[in-house]
């Protein structure tokens, strides 16, 4: 790894010194506020017509260097006031005042503020922070702009604008949030870097990518999301980046106070309340929730409470500190999954009322942001995870088995340990009149440690987490385990835009990788009589280790013949280690291969997105995934000829199809929304056409099947509206058949005999869903109402394996929801 570290710092030195070459003009400017006269801190300036921007500081200060002499567009930008679009001389004589006229921040204000138009999502800026976005395909998601359930986390509302992606609808409340797309399984968005405020927040980041905790939307402002070329930067996932941007301070308040509350069908109620300001150099925000409800089907109660606190103290102009933490914790019934028999006979019912599910998470984080000149900035973050989560239950392999209060429970229980830093340099060069560049070099330190236990749980119905000695008798299980997973990761990256002109730029990058993973620990296995009594009791010891270095590469192309309009390309490859679930884990419907090898592959894109005359934005795009050593499951037997999973490296497969988004603003099309408009209407549709197949397998009877959890089709669509202060929506969403297994086996051999019907094997049908919200706001008041599934719909995104099935889980029925907010 010594040549590629050296090689990278070395091009950030000789990079880095071309920004004392080819000084040009330059401009400094001062923002204030044009009724107070204080200074306007974190205004962006851009110069249009070009790819300069800066920021101003505390005393509203910035400035623009290696500008072309002459007349010059500026166009400024900052939360709470109104956008400035004005005309300056290049080289000015001294400082140049600009100022902002502060406006009431309502979300319709806001939505005209956006960058990307008055309308349809955002998009990310080719550099953002230390980050660079150039040339990926990337979707912004903005919460508050959305006529949607938010207090239940309803993701698919809330990603309906998100071209492609595959959700699994698991809990009422959205206590989790499981996203997938292009062929990747959406189990707790295993497949993504999930990331709030830009640090990890999953259980292990490479040996168990799970996320159990999901932030809750009232508290985000924006949601980040960048597809597989984000693994040059962000780790070798293939589905790319997914990061929650949490709601910063009120830069102009010294005390703002929000408060949700939302009640709503099956005993839901969810309480959300923050307090947030600015005193000085100190900024505070804050929030807690408290969330409950009893699910559509019985034996789903669920509690949970979040609680969150960021400060950030502005050292010196140009360094500012920060310190977040975050509390989770929820205690879940588990309803079990049914057979296909149970859930068309009644999709409501559930014969587990034994099954538990409980999670702690807490989260650190602290971070530094150093502004070394005008074009260069540096952030260093150190992060760490203290959790746990445990599950308890009875598990058959067959779901329709009845259940009874003498059996032992199956208890699995996981703590995490991790600890992580990143550290970015980010500078911005001059390398002639007509060519410049972006340079991104960053290094990334991770330690994991993971406990996992596997045992026998107490009888009786309550959520009582202990480890117990088997006892004689039916059990739900026949072996338990006790492992360690310390794994170890370092990385170093480096990204650069290279701009030809202002309508071509070439972005390569590189990752260098070192990851290591180890499991140690024992299993044993019992053997029982025909009785149910203990016969014999095999203890077995293993210690795995996997070191492996590498390197990935990525190129990206950008190409604007103007400034609505952008073609955009990019290749990179991905790489995806095997997680510790995958080393060692017993489960009644699965069977894992020992010798199951790291994934690896490409992923491009090639699109067209951009803007027309702010009646309509749009992205349409073509990609292609290639997955090698791919991890998926077969249908197989075991000895007793009962139908199993077994979790494999399937082989190779070719992912291939077109994501579309585009929306209108009706109004504008028809010419009738002119500035005194009070009315708006607006319509999008995203659809996603996909073709997956697996071209190589050892298995023949995996070659040329379809890839599972792919539909063919996938469409979601809707319109919103709305007069002053009252706003509507609905929303379509129809996903085409997908298969949960590789051999693309449509249901269990055993349907018909309930004794030996797993479940676990079988198609998800089609299914359509229709959600509708409406709003009313009025200063410091807003009301919200929304209902899901507004037809009632019967159906399940997902057949489980484990927790919390085996079997199909139902989505839930129509449901209806209230909210009052407050905010002053």
């Amino acid at each position: 790894m010594r040549f590629p570290v050296f090689s990278v710092a070395l091009a950030a030195s000789v990079l880095s010194s071309f920004t004392m070459l080819a000084q040009q003009a330059s401009l400094r400017g001062r923002v204030l506020e044009a009724a107070t006269g204080q200074p306007v801190a974190g205004c962006e300036v851009y110069v249009r017509g070009s790819r300069q921007i800066a920021r101003t500081d505390s005393a509203g200060q910035f400035r623009l260097d290696q500008l072309e002499a002459g007349r010059q567009q500026l166009q400024f930008s900052s939360i709470g006031h109104e956008p400035l679009r004005t005309e300056v001389t290049v080289p000015g004589a001294g400082e140049v005042v600009f100022t902002l006229t502060q406006r009431q921040q309502q979300l319709r204000e806001v939505v005209v503020a956006a960058p990307q138009g008055r309308f349809g999502p955002q998009r990310l800026r080719e550099v953002e922070g230390t980050a660079i976005f150039a040339a990926k395909k990337s979707d912004v998601i903005v919460p508050e702009n959305l006529v949607a359930n938010l207090a239940t986390n309803n993701a698919r509302q809330v990603y309906a604008r998100v071209a492609g992606l595959n959700i699994w609808e698991s809990d009422q409340g959205g206590l989790q949030l499981s996203i997938g797309g292009r062929g990747l399984d959406p189990n707790r968005t295993s497949n993504f870097n999930v990331r709030q405020n830009n640090y990890d927040i999953s259980a292990d980041a490479l040996g168990y990518p799970e996320s159990y905790y999901t932030p809750p939307l009232e508290a985000v402002k924006r949601i980040q999301l960048v597809r597989g070329a984000a693994a040059l930067q962000y780790g070798t996932q293939f589905g790319g980046l997914l990061n929650f941007e949490l709601r910063a301070p009120e830069p102009d308040k010294t005390v703002s106070v929000v408060s949700r509350q939302t009640a709503g069908s099956y005993g839901f109620f969810n309480s959300f309340n923050s307090v947030s300001g600015t005193v000085k150099r100190l900024s505070y925000y804050a929030f807690a929730q408290y969330k409950r409800g009893d699910g559509w089907r019985p034996n789903s109660h669920f509690d949970s409470k979040t609680a969150y606190a960021d400060l950030r103290y502005q050292l010196t102009e140009k360094l500012k500190l920060g310190a977040q933490f975050t509390h989770m914790d929820y205690l879940a019934q588990q309803p079990g999954g049914l057979s296909d028999a149970q859930f068309a006979r009644d999709a409501r019912q559930s014969n587990r009322e034994r099954n538990w599910f409980s999670v702690d998470w807490n989260l650190f984080n602290a971070s530094a942001d150093w502004k070394l000149t005008p074009r260069s900035n540096v952030n260093v973050t150190a992060f760490g995870l203290v959790a746990s989560r445990q599950s308890l239950g009875y598990r058959p392999n067959f779901v329709e088995r009845t259940d009874n209060d003498a059996q032992q429970r199956e208890l699995i229980s996981g703590d995490f340990r991790n600890l992580g830093a990143e550290a970015r340099y980010l500078t911005r060069y001059e390398l002639g009149a007509s060519r410049s560049g972006v340079l991104l070099v960053g290094t990334r330190l991770y330690r994991g440690y993971n406990h996992s236990i596997q045992g026998f749980g107490p009888t009786g119905r309550g959520a009582d987490f202990r480890f117990v000695e088997p006892a004689a008798g039916l059990s739900a299980q026949t072996s338990s385990s006790d492992y360690r997973f310390p794994n170890h990761n370092a990385a170093v990256f480096a990204e650069n835009i290279f701009y030809f002109g202002d309508k071509f730029s070439v972005t390569p990058g590189l990752r260098v990788e070192y990851i290591r993973t180890r499991a140690e620990g024992t299993y044993q296995v019992i053997d029982r009589d025909l009785a149910g009594n203990i016969d014999t009791t095999r203890q077995f010891s293993q210690v795995r280790t996997s070191p492996r270095r590498f390197v990935i590469g990525g190129l990206g192309l950008s190409y604007k013949p103007t400034e609505q309009r952008e073609l955009y390309a990019n290749v990179s490859q991905n790489y995806r280690s095997i997680t510790f679930s995958d080393m060692q884990i017993a489960n009644n419907s699965l069977v894992i291969d020992p010798n199951l090898r790291d994934e690896r592959g490409y992923s491009a894109d090639l699109g067209l997105r951009g803007e027309q005359q702010q009646w309509l934005t749009y992205d349409v795009s073509l990609f292609a995934l290639i997955y090698n050593n791919r991890i998926g499951e077969i249908q197989t037997y075991d000895a007793n000829n009962n139908i199993l999973r077994y979790r494999s490296n399937i082989g190779r497969a070719l992912i291939v199809g077109v994501e579309s988004y585009a929306e209108v603003d009706a109004l504008q099309l028809l010419g009738l929304n002119g500035e005194a408009s009070r009315w708006n209407w607006s319509a999008f549709g995203n659809l996603a056409l996909i073709r997956s197949r697996y071209t190589a397998s050892q298995d023949q009877a995996v070659v040329g099947k379809q890839v599972e959890f792919v539909p063919v089709v996938n469409l979601k669509t809707g319109m919103s509206g709305g007069y002053g202060p009252f706003k509507a929506s609905v929303q379509f969403t129809y996903l085409a058949d997908q298969f949960s297994e590789a051999t693309n086996s449509p249901n269990s051999p055993y349907m018909a005999n309930p004794e030996r019907n797993s479940a676990v094997v079988g198609l998800i049908p089609a299914y359509h869903v229709l959600d509708a919200s409406v709003s009313w706001e009025r200063r410091w008041l807003k009301l919200e109402g929304s209902v899901n599934n507004l037809a009632n719909a019967i159906y399940f995104t997902r057949r489980a394996t484990g927790y919390p099935g085996p079997g199909i889980l139902p989505s839930d029925g129509r449901s209806f929801f209230l909210t009052a907010a407050v905010k002053w």
